[in-house]
């Protein structure tokens, strides 16, 4: 990375992309873009349509979901082109004339799903020799594929729960197989892609029947899909973040997601649309199982080589037993989101926490984590 151009470090924030979480990635995006200080750091935002156009954010952006409507990127801006190796941004005008706009010295990626938090953008923005925040390419991708996630994570001894994944190849072709692989993890089930997020595609089956609706409803998302055996406990999330320098990664206190309303489960209707979803922090649980969670976030951040920050999800039995079910490299960035409100209440408010996901990205090496 050569030399700052400016006196104020600058920080793209990009959100936007090519999946069914172009909605979501805008929602955070507007939060960052309201909280950053910018006497601290020059911002550009930068908008990915839906068609894959890179484009500079125009005043008339919509951030917000308005009249139940989402928001969508403006792709009326001037196109950019890509990051060169000398992390430059280069934007075009009506009449394609190159303007240069200047060093990039740390990307702030926004973005949920395939061809954002998977690795892909990770992947580009190495190859520019961009810093970036958040995870890597390989902990992206491991994170977003929520089949080898949890191999990752029982291979490091971590617990959990019973699941069968599907494949495209194999749904075609041997369908009598996988649905007798998946009848023994007992009914009812839970449906999902395997590399998607904000719940999208996700249903519950409680016979042969709806799995195969299911199924297919999740195929919609991603051609490879994984079938979860139902886990009876309530849902506790903790956040973990990276610490400056070699210190140890820091884990926020655990929360409750609370589901209200006719939504049997968290689908994208609770998240996002209307009030039917809230969080208790910190959770009801008794001290040591806190403790013991936290420890195990951490552990889970650590397995997958998580830099920035994360969400890890766990199930707490009736039992007493703690399993968990995911870890998300990038997760909802809303000041209301699940993360910054479990950071809130462990005392690191959210604009806060975006300039230490800043100041983490702008101590790294630029180039190959």
């Amino acid at each position: 990375m050569s030399e700052q151009s400016t006196p104020r470090p600058r920080v793209a924030v990009v959100f936007g992309g090519r999946n069914s979480e172009h909605a979501v990635s805008i929602l955070g995006a507007g939060s960052v873009l309201e909280v950053i200080d910018r006497s601290k750091y020059e911002v550009v935002p930068v908008g990915i349509a839906r068609d894959g156009r890179w484009v500079l954010a125009s005043g008339d952006q919509r951030y917000a979901i308005e009249g139940g409507e989402l928001p969508s990127i403006d792709a009326g801006g001037a196109e950019l082109a890509l990051p060169s190796g000398g992390g430059s941004l280069v934007a075009y005008d009506a009449g394609s004339i190159p303007v240069e706009l200047g060093q990039v010295d740390v990307v702030f990626p926004v973005m949920h799903g395939p061809f954002a938090e998977d690795g892909t953008i990770q992947g580009l923005l190495e190859m520019a020799g961009v810093r970036y925040v958040g995870s890597g390419v390989l902990a992206s991708a491991v994170g977003m594929d929520k089949s080898y996630m949890k191999m990752v994570l029982a291979a490091c001894g971590l617990p959990v729960g019973r699941y069968v994944t599907i494949r495209d190849r194999d749904w075609r072709t041997d369908r009598d197989r996988i649905l007798k692989e998946v009848q023994e993890l007992g009914w009812p089930v839970f449906v999902k892609p395997a590399r998607a997020g904000s719940s999208q595609g996700i249903s519950k089956a409680a016979d042969p029947a709806e799995l195969e609706r299911a199924i297919e409803f999740a195929r919609e998302h991603d051609p490879k899909v994984l079938v979860e055996a139902a886990i009876t406990g309530r849902e506790i999330e903790c956040a973990v973040l990276q610490s400056p320098g070699d210190a140890p990664a820091e884990a926020s206190v655990p929360g409750e997601v609370l589901v209200h309303g006719d939504h049997e489960f968290f689908d994208f209707e609770a998240k996002y649309i209307g009030e039917d979803m809230s969080l208790a922090v910190p959770a009801d649980i008794p001290a040591d199982v806190a403790e013991d969670l936290r420890a195990m976030a951490v552990r889970a951040f650590e397995a997958l080589g998580c830099e920035g920050l994360s969400r890890v999800d766990f199930f707490y039995t009736s039992d007493g037993r703690l399993i968990l079910n995911e870890i998300n490299t990038m997760p909802g960035f809303t000041a209301m989101s699940v993360a910054p409100q479990l950071w809130a209440a462990s005392g690191l408010p959210y604009g806060e926490l975006v300039d230490r996901l800043i100041q983490l990205a702008l101590e790294r090496p630029a180039g190959l984590r």
